[in-house]
């Protein structure tokens, strides 16, 4: 990637941060879990588990999806609430947030903010995190995620993650890739890879 960022700051933890590019490579769980979620291991630590995905169809409510480490233990609960409200809004919000020691919902990491009307068609999925400063967002999805042709860019148009299928994979659809910049928080990257997964009807949708 050609992106020369800032030092940036942990969003969720600065344990999720490496000073080295990163590349994680997302699978789905098997089909007959439905919005079963996936699972991502890192590449440069021959395949180690890096991070699960419980989508809706392990937690039995419908948007909601739980982010965990590697060990298992439950890192982000991300989900969409105020569906009433959203009806009139051009958005629908999807938050982040981190778990207390009970697993209840605790402090708001980030919000992802998904156009919900032919209106906001044109706009850009943006991410606002609880560190921003005098402006609206931070981030904002580049590309069709669908396609797996995607990005995560911050304000300043630095590419943070690349998200794409290698041409050996082409012919699955249940695993991709995800390059990191250094600096970047993982966890975060794969957080906002959740809600775009679920918004578009993948792994983690019933």
């Amino acid at each position: 990637m050609a992106a020369k960022p800032s030092v940036i700051k942990p969003i969720i933890s600065k344990m999720y941060c490496s000073s080295s590019q990163a590349v994680l490579a997302v699978r789905r769980r098997p089909h007959v879990i439905n919005g079963g979620g996936f699972v991502v291991t890192d590449c440069s630590q021959n395949q180690k588990v890096a991070f699960r995905v419980d989508g809706c169809g392990i937690l039995g409510t419908k948007d909601e999806m739980i982010l965990r480490d590697g060990h298992g233990d439950a890192l982000l609960l991300i989900r969409r609430k105020g569906a009433m409200v959203e009806a009139l809004s051009i958005y629908r919000k999807w938050k982040g947030y981190t778990l207390d020691y009970e697993g209840s919902q605790d402090q708001l990491v980030f919000c992802l903010k998904e156009p919900n009307s032919c209106l906001a068609r044109t706009h850009a999925i943006r991410i606002s995190t609880k560190a921003r400063q005098n402006k609206d967002w931070d981030f904002e999805i580049k590309g069709y995620f669908p396609d797996k042709d995607c990005s995560i860019v911050d304000s300043r148009g630095n590419t943070m993650a690349q998200i794409g299928v290698k041409k050996e994979l082409m012919a699955s659809k249940d695993l991709y890739h995800v390059v990191v910049t250094p600096g970047m928080d993982h966890a975060f990257v794969i957080g906002v890879i959740t809600i775009l997964d679920y918004i578009y009807g993948e792994s983690t949708r019933c």
